[in-house]
């Protein structure tokens, strides 16, 4: 049994920006089936550039410290999630999203409406979608459900 260890990081290092990239692109490959190749390789530089400046960056990390999933957040939002195609289904995720409901007052997150995946997960750990977008936050045709924390049965 491998243990995860939750980690805020202020400051990556180069080795750990390699290593939240190599878990971005595993990630986006095995679940963004609607990017072609060059829309992957062109979002690299931009994650590259991104990441460091997400406000709340937290990673989980294994036995020998590597990043095997994190999540970015800003304000009440989530503005990215990914965990290592080897570890999904394996309550990675939910462990982060519930960090961030309890810890983080997380409402808000948007997630593509081509990766149905994603979308299942979210509904799955409490999101509802409120609005649609027909392109992503970069003007491309890659449509965005909006999504917000659900509100409690009563």
């Amino acid at each position: 049994m491998h243990t995860y260890t939750l980690v805020h990081k202020d400051n990556l290092t180069d080795n750990e920006l390699s290593q939240i990239l190599r878990v971005w692109e595993g990630s986006v490959r095995a679940t963004h089936h609607f990017l072609k190749e060059e829309d992957i390789v062109s979002l690299i530089p931009l994650v590259r550039e991104g990441v460091p400046h997400v406000e709340h960056l937290i990673c989980l990390v294994d036995e020998q410290q590597e990043i095997q999933a994190f999540m970015g957040i800003h304000g009440d939002k989530i503005e990215m999630l990914f965990v290592s195609p080897d570890l999904r289904g394996k309550g990675m995720g939910r462990k982060l999203v519930t960090y961030a409901l309890e810890e983080m007052n997380v409402q808000y997150v948007d997630v593509n409406e081509q990766n149905p995946q994603a979308v299942g997960f979210y509904e799955h750990v409490g999101f509802e979608v409120y609005e649609r977008s027909e392109l992503d936050d970069q003007g491309n045709p890659f449509p965005i459900l909006r999504m917000t924390k659900a509100r409690a049965a009563h």
